[in-house]
C-alpha cells in the first residue's frame, strides 16, 4: 500500500472530510515518525508494535554480480518489533 492509497483509505472510512485533507494529515504523520526516529527516539504503539533505530555492525558482504567480497560499514537502520496482540492476529 502506498502513502496515497493509505490516505485514500482513511478518506473512504470517513476519518477525513476531503481526500486532500487526508493526504496532508498522512504526510504530517510520516514526517513526525521520521523526525522522532532521526532524533533517536523509539515509537511504541500499544497492541501494534515498536519502531526503533538500531546500529548495524560492520560486516563482510559479497557483490552478487562479481562474487567479490566487499566491506559493508557500520550503519543505522529502523527495526519494527510487532506487539503481542498484532502477532496473534497475524497468526490466526
Amino acid at each position: 500500500m502506498t502513502k496515497k492509497e493509505f490516505a485514500k483509505l482513511l478518506f473512504e472510512k470517513g476519518v477525513f472530510t476531503t481526500r486532500t485533507e487526508a493526504e496532508k494529515k498522512v504526510d504530517i504523520i510520516f514526517e513526525t515518525v521520521e523526525k522522532t526516529l532521526l532524533d533517536g527516539e523509539d515509537i511504541s504503539i500499544i497492541n501494534w508494535g515498536k519502531l526503533e533505530v538500531v546500529q548495524r555492525a560492520p560486516r563482510l558482504g559479497r557483490n552478487p554480480k562479481t562474487g567479490e567480497e566487499v566491506n559493508i560499514g557500520e550503519r543505522k537502520s529502523v527495526k519494527f518489533r510487532p506487539g503481542k496482540a498484532f502477532l496473534e492476529k497475524l497468526n490466526k
